[in-house]
C-alpha cells in the first residue's frame, strides 16, 4: 500500500493526501475525513518511519497525533521529533482525526509494531478508561491530564486548562465586558465523572470564571460547539452573535478557532477590538502575526514537548512509575481586547 493507492482509493490528488498525512491545515474538512477514513480502512502507515518500530526491535517511539489541524500540536511535534532523534531513537507519527479513537490506534500499533512507548499528543479519558488496559508500553499523554486515571504506565504533561480558561475570562472582565460568548470543541454527553475531555476542562474554567466575577453566563445561549478548526471557529461566531447580538466579547477555546472568528466578525461589517473583544487559547506562532495581534493563553509547547519525552525514555529504560506534571501557562495580552466602560 502506497500514498498513490490511497489517493486512488479516496479520489484525491497525491499532494492533496500528503497535506493530510503531514497535518497541513490548507485542506478541506470532507478530504480528509475522507482519506483519513481510507487510511483507517487499509491500515496504510503515514509515515515512512513507521517500519522502522517494527526493524528496530521495539526501541522506536510512536507519536499519535489527536486533530490533523491543531496547530499548537505541529509546534509540540516538531520539538518532540528532534528530541526523539538525539536520542537515537526513531519516530512513527500518526495522525487521526479529532473525533477518531487515538486509544484504539495505540493498541493497533502496539500490537504490530512493538515500539518502546507512545507518546500522545491530545485524547479523550473516556477512550483511554475504557480500552487503555490492552496497552502495555510505556506512554506519556502531552497537553492532557491523566492523573484522574490509575493506570501505572500512563504518565501526563499538561497545562491546567481549567484555570487557563477562568483566567482568560477573568481577564475580560477585568476590561469591562460583561456579555461574553464561548467558542468550544463538542462536549462528551456520556462520560463518567472525572473523564471530561479538553472542551469540559475549559468550560469548568469558564463557569468559574463568571461565578469567581457574579457575572451571569447561561451556557445553553453563549457557548457554542464546533471543531477546533478555523471554518469551525467562524461558523460558531456567527451562530452566537446570530443569537446573542449585544455580545461585547468572544473567548475560542483555541487560537484557529480565534482567528476563524476573528475573520467571521469582519465579514459581518464588525472591527476587533472596537467592536468585538477576542480571546484565544494556546499561543501559537500565528497568533502573533493576526491583525490585530491575538490575545491569548498561551501554553508552552517545548517544555510540554521535552518532558514528555524526557518522562517517556526515562519510564522506557525502568526509571518508575507515573508521572503527571503541570507546566504553567501565560496569559500574552495583544491587541484584540480593549477596555469598555
Amino acid at each position: 500500500m502506497t500514498i498513490k493507492d490511497i489517493a486512488q482509493r479516496s479520489g484525491y490528488a497525491v499532494g492533496t493526501v500528503s497535506r493530510v498525512l503531514n497535518g497541513h491545515p490548507d485542506v478541506s474538512d470532507a478530504a480528509r475525513a475522507k482519506i483519513l477514513s481510507v487510511v483507517a480502512d487499509t491500515g496504510f502507515q503515514p509515515n515512512d518511519n513507521a517500519r522502522h518500530l517494527k526493524q528496530r526491535g521495539g526501541s522506536g517511539i510512536a507519536v499519535i497525533v489527536k486533530g490533523a489541524r491543531n496547530l499548537l500540536f505541529a509546534g509540540i511535534l516538531e520539538e518532540m521529533q528532534s528530541l526523539i532523534k538525539s536520542a537515537g531513537r526513531a519516530a512513527a507519527v500518526y495522525y487521526l482525526d479529532e473525533d477518531d479513537d487515538e486509544v484504539e490506534q495505540a493498541v493497533r500499533v502496539s500490537r504490530e509494531f512493538k515500539p518502546l512507548g507512545i507518546l500522545f499528543l491530545g485524547g479523550n479519558q473516556k477512550n483511554f478508561e475504557e480500552r487503555f488496559k490492552s496497552v502495555k508500553c510505556p506512554c506519556v499523554l502531552v497537553t492532557t491530564r491523566a492523573d484522574t486515571m490509575d493506570f501505572k504506565n500512563l504518565s501526563s504533561v499538561s497545562t491546567d486548562d481549567a484555570e487557563g480558561a477562568a483566567q482568560a475570562i477573568r481577564s475580560l472582565i477585568a476590561a469591562g465586558h460583561r456579555r461574553i460568548g464561548v467558542i468550544g470543541g463538542h462536549l462528551c454527553t456520556d462520560c463518567g465523572p472525572g473523564a471530561a475531555n479538553t472542551s469540559q476542562t475549559r468550560l469548568f474554567g469558564c463557569r468559574r470564571g463568571f461565578m469567581e466575577a457574579e457575572v451571569a453566563f447561561d451556557e445553553t445561549v453563549q457557548f457554542e460547539a464546533a471543531r477546533f478548526s478555523m471554518p469551525g471557529g467562524y461558523e460558531a461566531a456567527n451562530a452566537l452573535l446570530d443569537r446573542c447580538p449585544d455580545l461585547t466579547a468572544l473567548f475560542a477555546m483555541s487560537d484557529v478557532m480565534a482567528i476563524g472568528a476573528m475573520r467571521a466578525i469582519h465579514d459581518r461589517g464588525l472591527r476587533v477590538p472596537e467592536d468585538i473583544s477576542l480571546m484565544g487559547y494556546d499561543g501559537i506562532e500565528q497568533a502573533g502575526y493576526c491583525v490585530p495581534r491575538l490575545s491569548t493563553i498561551r501554553q508552552r509547547a517545548p517544555q510540554l514537548a521535552r518532558r514528555g519525552v524526557e518522562i517517556l525514555l526515562r519510564q522506557a529504560s525502568g526509571g518508575g512509575g507515573a508521572v503527571h506534571e503541570i507546566i504553567p501557562f501565560q496569559l500574552v495580552p495583544g491587541e484584540s481586547v480593549r477596555e469598555v466602560k
